[in-house]
Order: C-alpha cells, then structure tokens, then sequence
C-alpha cells in the first residue's frame, strides 16, 4: 500500500491501479484500496468509474469524511458543481476539520454568486486558519472516532495553554462521546467563564447539564443564550428543546411556531414540534407535524420514521410509494436511508407482507451496524465481570454501606420488555411519580471507569470491592439530589433506564432500600421488538440478531447471579403474565414497593402524563393479548436470534 501511494504521488496512476486490482481481487472490501482506486481514476478522469467506486465505499464506510470529500473532487472536476457542493457539505458534517472541503465548496459558492452561503463558509474556514493545528488534528481524530487518541492530543497541548478555551470545549466534547459527563461540565462551565460570548462553548454547554440531567440549569443557560440574540431561531430551538425537558410543552411550541415564521417548512423544527405533541399524547397534532415535515422535504427520513414509531399509525398507499420514491433518490443521506428502512419495515407490518417487512427492518439493521463499535463479545465479558467482583462475600461485606433513601424505584431489563407499562401502571399510584430513562447510574458507573483509568485504583467494576461506606453514601446522596428536579413532590420516584440490570450491585450498595423491578419478556418477543425498533442511542446490540440473542442470554445469566447474592431483592414481572393477569400482577408489583393498592393503577391507560418512549402511544390504551406471539409472523427468518440465545435460556422458555 505504501509503494502504491508512492505511485499516486508521482502520477503514475495506471501502475497505481493495476496493483490495486491484485489486492482488491483478493479483498474486494478493503477500504483503502478501493479509495486509492478512486482516486486513480478521477485524475484519469474517468469520472464514471470513480463515482461508481466511492458508491460502493459509501456502504462500507458510510461516515468516512474522506469518501465524501473524494466524491465531491471527482463531481467538481466532471463540472457537476451542485452535486460537488452536496458531497463537500456531507464531508464538512461528518468532519469539520476538512480543509480541502471548504476551499471546494467556497470557489464553487463564489463561482454561482451564492454570496451568503460563501460567507458561512468563509467564517468556519478562518475558524480552522486561526486554530493552533494540534486542535485541528484533534476536531480530524475525534471525527474519526479515535476518542483516546484525541484525549491525548488535546490535554498534551492544555497543558502548555491551560486556559485555552477552544481546547477546554474540545476535551469537553471528547468527554461527552466517552459519558465522562461531570468532567465535561466542568471543562464548559470553566470556558464558558473565562469567554462568555462564545456561542460554542454556551451551546455545548447547555448539551452537557442536559446530558446531566440538570434541566433546570440547563433551561437558565439555555435562556441567557437566547437573550444575547432573542431572534435567532437555533438559540430558541435550543430553548424550546429545554423547555420541553423540563415538562413545559406550551413555551416550547410557542417557539417552535416563532422558527417556522422565520423558516417556514423547517423540517427539523416541524419533527421536533411533532415530538413535543408525541410525548404530551396529542396524536393528531403529531401526525400533522410530521406531515408538514415531509410535505416541505420528503427526503427527512426523520420524520417518516417517527410517524411508523407512533406504533398506532399506518401508512396509506399513497405514503408507501412517496418513501420507495425517496429510497431510490441518490442524495439520500446514510441516516436517512436508516429510518426510511425502519419506517417501510413497519408500513409492510401493517399489512402482513412479513417478509418484506423482514426484508427492510434487516436492511435498517445492517446500515446503523455499518456506524457501529458494539462488540458482543466485549459486552460478555463486561457482564461476566459484575459477577466475579460482586460475590456474595463482597455483598454481606458491605450489608451496611449507602444512603437510606428508600424513594427510587428501579425498572430494569431489555427494552421493548414491558418496562414503560410497568412505569405507567406504578406512576398512575398517588404516591410515585413517573420520570423517564435517568442516566446517572450509567453515568456514575463511567465515571468510576474513569477513575480506574486517570488514577492508581481498579477500573469499574473491580473498585466497588475498594470504594469505602462513606463514598457509597455519597454516591447514594448525589443520585438522590441530582434526581430530584424530575419529581413532582410523591414520597416514590420511578427510574426505567432498562441497562441498569448490569448496574444492580452498584445500586444496592449506594441505595440499600431501593426497590428493584425486573420486567421480562419471552426472548423471541423481544429480541424481534428490539431489532425493529430504531433506538435514539445506547441500544447497540439491537442492530443483529445474533447479538440481541446473546445480549438476551447475557442478561438472564446475570440476573440468576443477582438473585443469588441477593435473595429476595429483585421481583420479577413477567410480560405475559402481566398482560394474562393483570390485577394480580399489579397487586404483587405494589406489595413489592410497600405500596397500598389503589383501582387507578388497573386504569394506568387513564393517567395523563408525558410519556418519552417509544412505547408512549401503547401505554395510552387498555393491554391487549393480541400482540404476545406476534413474533411467530416473522419466524421463518430469526433463527440466528434463537440459536444465539443458548440452550438454557430455550429450555426455560420452551423454544
């Protein structure tokens, strides 16, 4: 490969490729190879082929800045300028440390007297000219996802310019990536105090208090930005996105509606704007948001995506050929394509042609696993390792250790596993208040694999065994306080971060009293649910049946050792016989909680409150058993599901 560079640069493109060709015959996959061979041939120009070659690294490497860059060379030195632009601008998006992108999309701007855009693109490109190239290479690895690589650029050059803001902002952003959360706010929360006026920093730093979870704060920062330039429709798009975290619908459509007075038919506001009725359960509303997304762009697959993710809406004819429309459409994005798949997986749902229906939902799958660094076998290990360092010994150790706060109540398992019903029935008890996915186990969890990381101690989760009784109570106290701003004043609160079943030990020791909810399904059930439900983030093993099947089993092996070490802590919820008995499914789930019966929680689909999941629209309505074995309609084709669950976990279900 490097004497073939060595070609490249000395113009010798024919001998260039024709050792491509030998390697490229023997991998007919190779990235590199097949970039090269692009490249060869848009100096030949040979502008067809090369085209043709960048196609086909695109479904490889769908992300890969370099690929974009290359297509929009070879579409400028055809003469096809818009096309040229379009490619330059997936380059800069993927990563804005591109160069070569900018100066491309600046002459053709220049050239068509498209002034204004040019001047945008001016600023970003004095932007990268007056940062110190350290910080470039660091905005390039971090595009790249080489995380740890650009850590370590960034804090070297901190180190000589401690202060330096852009710097400060860029670790920040590394952190964010990692889930190291509390460093990120403090590096922003710093910069935003040594530089105010920078409109970066002020905007990843209300991201990151809402990472955080601290919506409040997050909504003050939100709203000094907005007050720097009232009319400016991204910072009151940012405001209205706070406003709707923190539960108030009305302020954030009002803002909403003031975007599209300014840019009207935006799509992203328009879906945006469909959410906020989504989780407020106004289904018409939503459905029209949705509509007027797409009927000012029908490309943003976002917004077909999110009319299919009400579960209770179907596709009419006319929207089924409108989406095969827009999938054969050539400038359709990567992400795009995602959840148009998604979308047409469920349309062919509805109308019971399964195997196309299969087909998309696959092809969906296959595209996001194409972005994806989720091994499964890693995943094995890291839940095999909460059984080794949490033993039995290690929790009697420790019977005495954490906050005594008995008000959380934790729903864990798989998603799609009846978790929000479970939610919805406890949160319509007079004395519990329902919140939403909270990230501070997982995130307090990181942030002791951090401190194994910087520091001389164990990395997570062998420092548990290390960690003293006042560092559990404090851990116990934060996660109280950070938590309380989603409460509504009930003695109880409910957390359903389903993942939190690997976190189980780390609970019990800052949380002794907590109550812990394990909602189970039948794993075809809900391995299929999972693998056609397009999760925002966090759900990566969703994207192959073989890795929900072995995530599954993963799951069940380490929910047996919890309930070993800690008999009785834990009550499980079967799916199915929630749904075949409810009221005494219900009774037992509230003498769990300590909780008195009361009628309300049997009519949980009479509750009104803000619902921020994809089950939002199901959870509205009475159970049905109608949709317990729905699976079996698409049995023919997840065999690799059922092989990957294992013998154990098949026996036990009678698979």
């Amino acid at each position: 490969m490097a004497s073939i560079r060595d070609r490249i640069v000395a113009k010798q493109y024919e001998q260039a490729l024709a050792d491509l060709d030998v390697i490229l015959n023997k991998e007919p996959d190779n990235a590199d190879a097949l970039y090269m061979s692009a490249v060869c041939r848009r100096y030949l120009r040979e502008f067809d082929a090369a085209l043709a070659t960048l196609a086909r690294l695109k479904t490889l490497t769908p992300e890969n800045s370099r690929v974009h860059q290359e297509e929009g060379h070879a579409y400028r030195d055809s003469g096809r300028l818009d096309e040229a632009i379009r490619g330059y601008e997936r380059a800069c998006r993927f990563n804005p440390a591109l160069v070569a992108s900018w100066w491309g999309q600046l002459q053709i701007l220049n050239r068509q007297r498209h002034f204004q855009q040019a001047a945008q693109v001016k600023a970003q490109l004095d932007y990268l000219q007056q940062l110190p190239q350290p910080l470039v290479a660091v905005i390039d690895l971090i595009s790249q996802r080489k995380l740890l690589k650009a850590e370590n650029l960034c804090r070297k050059f901190l180190q000589k310019a401690p202060h330096h803001v852009e710097a400060m902002r860029l670790l920040a952003d590394i952190g964010i990536r990692l889930g190291v959360l509390a460093d990120a706010e403090f590096l922003l929360e710093s910069a935003h105090g040594f530089d105010p006026r920078n409109v970066r920093v002020h905007m990843d730093y209300v991201q990151a208090l809402r990472k955080r979870q601290k919506f409040g704060q997050a909504l003050e920062q939100a709203r000094g930005l907005l007050e720097t330039s009232p009319e400016n429709p991204q910072f009151q798009s940012i405001y209205a996105i706070e406003c709707m975290q923190t539960g108030d619908y009305k302020t954030a459509l009002s803002l909403f509606n003031r975007v599209l007075e300014r840019i009207p038919g935006d799509p992203v506001t328009l879906t945006s704007k469909g959410h906020a009725y989504k989780t407020r359960g106004q289904y018409d509303e939503a459905v029209a948001s949705y509509r007027a997304a797409l009927a000012s762009q029908p490309l943003h697959g976002e917004a077909w995506y999110s009319l299919s993710n009400l579960k209770v809406y179907s596709f009419d004819d006319s929207e089924l050929e409108r989406m095969h429309a827009q999938a054969r459409n050539e400038n359709l994005s990567h992400a795009d394509c995602v959840h148009l798949s998604f979308a047409l997986g469920k349309a062919y749902e509805d109308r019971d042609d399964f195997e196309t229906s299969f087909r998309y939902y696959e092809q969906g799958n296959r595209l996001k696993k194409t972005l994806s660094t989720y091994h499964a076998d890693k995943m094995t290990q890291e839940l095999h390792a909460q059984s080794d360092v949490c033993t039995a010994e290690v929790m009697a150790r420790r019977a005495r250790t954490g906050h005594s706060a008995a008000d959380p109540i934790f729903v864990i398992g798989l998603p799609r596993a009846g978790s929000t019903l479970l939610e919805q029935i406890l949160s319509s008890h007079s004395r519990v208040d329902g919140t939403l996915e909270l990230p501070n186990i997982p995130s307090l969890a990181q942030q002791l694999r951090w401190r194994g990381r910087t520091r001389d101690e164990p990395n997570y989760p062998e420092i548990l065994a290390a960690l003293s009784d006042e560092e559990f109570d404090a851990f116990g106290r934060q996660y109280i306080d950070d938590t309380r701003i989603h409460r509504q004043g009930a003695p109880f609160f409910i957390d359903k971060m389903p993942n939190n079943f690997r976190h189980i030990g780390l609970i019990h020791l800052i949380l002794p009293n907590a109550k812990i909810i394990d909602a189970r399904r039948h794993p075809m059930a809900c391995g299929f649910s999972c693998f056609k439900q397009l999760f925002a983030e966090g759900q990566e093993f969703t994207y192959a049946l073989t890795d929900v099947g072995q995530y599954y089993r993963d799951y069940v092996e380490l929910m047996d050792h919890w309930d070993a070490v800690l008999p009785g802590k834990v009550l499980r919820v079967q799916y199915e016989d929630l749904v075949g008995d409810l009221e005494t499914q219900v009774r037992r789930l509230l003498d769990h909680c300590e909780l008195e019966f009361e009628p309300g929680c049997l009519s949980f689909y009479r509750t009104d409150r803000s619902v921020r999941t994809p089950s939002s629209e199901q959870v509205r309505q009475p159970i049905f058993k109608s949709g317990l074995d729905f699976w079996r309609n698409y049995e023919a084709w997840l065999g690799p599901l059922k092989d990957a669950l294992g013998e154990d976990v098949r026996r036990r279900f009678g698979i």
